[in-house]
């Protein structure tokens, strides 16, 4: 995480805002932004994020086969950060990909990552979410529903073929593409042949923008559609599980999801009062400390779940 946390207190003496408007509607009280400046980029944070990683799996880089990265904020239009991971770990030339999918970034990577151990064409998989995506919103009041939300992070993991009962069950991956404009940014892109208007340039297509009352409503849908359709593919009931990680998007959007699935806010992971929504990083670093925290143990039951800009949503099964 970037070491510059910003308050929303912080936020109220740059914006119209204030911290009981925040958190009561977000449950967030602060979150992580890279400093300009300061040389984090979405590449450098994801960089370090999986060197944790591989660290914590006890391969070496060298064992690496593949690279998948989720963001939504490369720190270039191409190529993507994935090919700056491979150069900066000295690594074999290895296969570097990289996964737009936004919030259900992660668990899109995982569930290709999935795909290539068990087809045996990769052994190793390095899974990336990283975004510095701060960098590209409104940071005044008119940008307030948009800067409020966002933090910048990363996560990481490795993923190998497992040789006991440990495993990725099963994965689960939707979208929705007629509800892209409810939140976009439309540029860069070629949609209109050109980044400029007029020779002048348009800040607004470079701005994140979010429809979020239409958002919130097909989120508190889609989470526990997602949840359930991991459970019955995989024969398992709510009970089984120990820990659901959801993408922390809004607090408000995690209890509503535990209130539809019926279970205790604890079986319901959050630390978005703390770092905001990080979009593609934000399960990796909730799925971290979850585990740090001593949350999950061998042999438990996790469900990651993820709702975000396609609209896209998706999830996880995983035994431990």
């Amino acid at each position: 995480m970037p070491d510059n946390i910003v308050t929303n207190d912080d936020l109220s003496k740059i914006m119209d805002t204030n911290d009981q408007w925040i958190q009561e509607r977000t449950g967030i009280k602060e979150r992580r932004w890279v400093k300009p400046g300061d040389g984090q980029s979405t590449f450098s944070m994801g960089l370090e994020a999986a060197k944790k990683a591989i660290s914590n799996s006890g391969i070496k880089k060298e064992d690496l086969d593949l690279i998948v990265f989720a963001t939504l904020s490369p720190d270039y239009y191409f190529p993507g950060p994935g090919v700056q991971v491979q150069e900066a770990l000295e690594i074999n030339t290895v296969a570097a990909l990289d996964i737009r999918a936004q919030c259900s970034g992660f668990v899109y990577s995982i569930s290709v990552a999935d795909q290539f151990i068990k087809t045996g064409m990769a052994k190793n998989i390095l899974v990336v979410g990283a975004e510095a995506q701060t960098k590209l919103i409104d940071k005044s009041t008119k940008g307030r529903d948009i800067a409020v939300l966002f933090g910048d992070g990363a996560g990481a993991a490795i993923l190998q073929k497992s040789n006991d009962q440990s495993q990725i069950l099963s994965t689960h991956l939707h979208c929705e593409g007629k509800n892209i404009k409810n939140l976009w940014m439309q540029a860069p892109g070629t949609s209109t042949g050109s980044w400029f208007k007029t020779n002048t340039f348009d800040s607004e297509r470079f701005s994140p923008h979010m429809n979020g009352r239409e958002v919130f409503r097909n989120a508190v849908k889609r989470f526990p559609e997602v949840i359930n359709e991991a459970l019955a593919h995989n024969k398992l009931s709510i009970n089984d599980i120990k820990l659901i990680i959801p993408h922390q998007a809004n607090f408000r959007i995690s209890q509503a999801v535990a209130n539809k699935m019926n279970v205790d806010m604890k079986v319901v992971y959050s630390n978005i009062h703390k770092y905001g929504n990080t979009t593609a990083a934000s399960i990796p670093i909730a799925l971290t400390e979850a585990v740090e925290e001593g949350h999950i143990i061998k042999g438990d039951y996790i469900i990651l779940a993820a709702f975000g800009a396609g609209y896209t949503w998706a999830s996880a099964a995983i035994k431990w």
